[in-house]
């Protein structure tokens, strides 16, 4: 039977006239459609731009020579790219300076890590004052600029005769990462329900148990957030490796870079090389823990 033959009829039993209308829009479309916002994907799209020309330049840059630099198009695909930029900056210590930085952010990121995380428990679980004043001395820690305590920090560590070594980085990178570590420890070892740290209690467990069965097995987002955090800018710091150390074989990657753009000043293309080897590690990183990067830093934050 046709579909004709079920068409509504009127009183008079002829057959409706059928609609002109065209077709109607699924519902989902129209919700999706209504959940556009066109002006922020326009300024998504436009910061997108802004953020991947710069990057595509030093990219095709560096695979040009250094004559090629100056009479090509900046923004062209060079004609005939070479590797000879990588392997300029390779053979100028790269591997070693490499290894300072990995030695210097490793260090410096596990001490955060284990300091931060004890203290952010006894903050959460303790109930005495003076936990409380403490975690108020974390946030006071937060208003210190690195930059005003540069001179006693230099004064600290000649005393201590750590002067002109890795250690020397390591230790006051660790200690001006521990106060924002600290935060964001703290609200997210509070969402962990109180009911889980006393059925541990009852049954017998300690605070070094909860700590270590509980505590940090709940807490890996949170972690994983920090450690990224904290390493990339121990990774890319600057001054403290410039005033604390002073023999060339203690440089890491940010003093490589800087006196490998001094020694080849008018060789832009081996710079931007210099520059791209020294951030492919910490963009791995990046890409590895984006989603517990923002995971972590959102916990606790929406109550």
């Amino acid at each position: 039977m046709s579909a004709l033959s079920h068409a509504p009829q009127t009183d008079s039993g002829t057959r409706a006239p059928r609609s002109s209308a065209a077709p109607s829009t699924p519902p989902g479309v129209l919700a999706r459609l209504r959940r556009t916002n066109a002006p922020g994907a326009l300024g998504g799209l436009v910061w997108l731009l802004i953020v991947l020309v710069p990057v595509y330049w030093v990219l095709v840059t560096s695979l040009r020579t250094r004559e090629g630099f100056f009479d090509a198009n900046p923004l062209a695909v060079p004609t005939r790219p070479t590797l000879e930029n990588y392997r300029l900056v390779l053979d100028n210590g790269f591997a070693h300076f490499l290894w300072n930085s990995v030695v210097v952010t490793a260090g410096a990121t596990l001490l955060t890590l284990v300091v931060s995380f004890l203290a952010a428990y006894a903050i959460v679980r303790g109930t005495s004052r003076a936990l409380r004043w403490t975690f108020s001395v974390f946030l006071l820690g937060l208003a210190i600029p690195l930059q005003a305590t540069i001179i006693p920090v230099y004064y600290l560590i000649a005393k201590a005769q750590m002067y002109d070594t890795l250690g020397a980085v390591v230790l006051p990178s660790a200690a001006f990462a521990i106060p924002l570590t600290v935060i964001i420890l703290v609200n997210f070892l509070r969402d962990i329900p109180d009911e889980l740290y006393e059925s541990m209690r009852a049954d017998g467990a300690g605070h070094w148990r909860m700590l270590w069965n509980l505590a940090l097995p709940l807490s890996r987002p949170a972690l994983i957030t920090v450690t990224i955090y904290d390493a990339l800018n121990v990774w890319n710091g600057f001054l403290f490796p410039l005033i604390l150390t002073q023999s060339p074989d203690k440089r890491v990657l940010p003093l490589f870079v800087w006196s490998f753009q001094g020694e080849f000043t008018i060789n832009v293309p081996a710079i931007l090389a210099a520059v791209i080897l020294s951030t492919l590690p910490t963009l791995a990183l990046y890409v590895l823990g984006r989603r517990q990067l923002i995971g972590g830093l959102t916990a606790g934050f929406g109550k």
